[in-house]
């Protein structure tokens, strides 16, 4: 069979507008811990419960629309789809920082969630139009470190806009680049290569043909109802939701758990939250390079998820009095958490047809957002009610505990197998 030459020059034009687009998505929904930690509170007479679910109630929104925001991606356009999107959470993190009491504040948050429901389930459908199975997991990798090298940065710009200013600015000036870019993605993106400009006939010719290929051999699923039945499915989005809990759990109260346990400014807090993100870049790189090389995604997902369990239960029984050593080990945690986002990811297009694959992605990621409203609402809830972060780095072991036996209970199929190869892509650049 003849071998397919596909361009290099994917990686270097698609992949900085989707990390720039998801960064941008993940700067407007995760800042909140900033002003929580800063202000917000008193300012507008929020509970520690009301500020809680304040965190939480943005997943409540991104849990009920990620299935119809996929279904439309897949079935029309990914590009018309985050061109509005973008606006919408743009002007609606903005909006936050002008906000005058927490009932508007609820109304917000939901409607945030709402509004970037569809951002991460449309990317990945998107790259599926793109990518091939062997280039996969690193190009999920490279969409998804939008995460931690937004929160790398953001934890230092946003210590220093609320310590300059206050956190009304921080959610303005945080919140107007998104509609901003909402512009340049209009002018740059393209559903399907077939409708790029810069790429040559043959080179669409090949990237199409190479994606046709790899559907011969999966078994057909007539529906969304049949995938969403599928127990693979229905173990990944279990696995998801547990998984979910330990990371936004630690990624909303990161900046109050440091400020708490050493009582440093917000800046300082802002330089230490950065460091687990650091470590997370890292790990993610190393992890998708590894997963695409071996093609054997699970061996890739449940040992980096079982390490941040075990560094979570350490720092719980460290306890308050030995900050440093309980720093390190949520460092490593962050990055153990974040490490196998690119190879899970790249499961399901490998054991469902491409007419269910992205409906069946935006299900496990909605249970997600499930999981990421009980882990940013009871994380918050525990180090409220009981004064120290004990209990909720307790929960955070035992929801990626949970995560790491069903990941487990996958049994093999497609995504474990090493498959004959008919196309041979060119590798993706060593940086995004």
């Amino acid at each position: 069979m003849q071998t397919l030459n596909l361009a290099t020059r994917r990686w270097w034009y698609i992949m900085p507008i989707v990390f720039i687009t998801y960064s941008l998505a993940y700067l407007d929904r995760a800042n909140y811990g900033f002003a929580a930690a800063s202000g917000m509170a008193e300012d507008l007479m929020i509970t520690p419960g009301l500020s809680s679910l304040l965190g939480a109630l943005f997943f409540l929104g991104y849990f009920f629309f990620q299935v119809p925001g996929a279904i439309y991606a897949q079935k029309h356009s990914v590009k018309k789809l985050i061109f509005v999107s973008l606006i919408l959470w743009g002007s609606l993190a903005t909006l936050t920082g002008v906000v005058s009491n927490a009932y508007w504040l609820i109304v917000i948050r939901f409607m945030l969630g709402v509004v970037e429901a569809a951002v991460m389930p449309a990317m990945l459908v998107y790259l599926c139009h793109w990518f091939t199975r062997a280039e996969r997991s690193r190009a999920n990798t490279f969409l998804i470190l939008g995460n931690p090298v937004t929160m790398l940065w953001m934890s230092v710009v946003s210590g220093y806009l609320v310590q300059q200013f206050d956190w009304r600015w921080m959610f303005i000036i945080e919140g107007l680049p998104a509609v901003l870019w909402a512009f340049v993605w209009w002018r740059l993106a393209d559903d399907r290569p077939t409708q790029a400009k810069w790429l040559s006939e043959q080179e669409k010719q090949d990237l199409e043909s190479a994606l046709a290929a790899e559907q011969v051999g999966i078994k057909a699923v007539k529906n969304y109802a049949e995938a969403f039945r599928s127990p693979k499915v229905i173990i990944l989005a279990l696995q998801f939701f547990c998984w979910s809990i330990g990371v936004y759990g630690f990624v909303l109260w990161l900046p109050s758990i440091l400020k708490a346990g050493l009582k440093m400014s917000m800046v300082e807090a802002g330089w230490l939250s950065s460091l687990p993100y650091l470590a997370a870049v890292v790990a993610m790189l190393i992890v998708s390079w590894a997963s695409d090389k071996v093609q054997k995604r699970k061996r890739f997902v449940w040992p980096p998820l079982l390490v941040a369990s075990i560094a979570f239960y350490a720092s719980y029984l460290l306890g308050a009095e030995h900050f440093w050593w309980s720093y390190a080990l949520l460092v490593i945690a962050g990055a153990c958490m974040y490490a196998p986002y690119g190879p899970f990811f790249a499961i399901v297009p490998e054991i469902l047809p491409a007419n269910v694959a992205g409906g069946a992605m935006a299900l496990i990621n909605s249970m997600g957002a499930l999981g990421s409203f009980g882990g940013s609402y009871l994380v918050g809830y525990l180090n409220g009610s009981t004064g120290s972060t004990g209990m909720s780095f307790l929960l955070m072991s035992g929801a990626l505990l949970l995560s790491v036996v069903l990941t487990l209970a996958l049994k093999p199929g497609a995504s474990d197998r090493i498959v004959s190869k008919t196309v041979t892509p060119h590798p993706a650049p060593a940086r995004s």
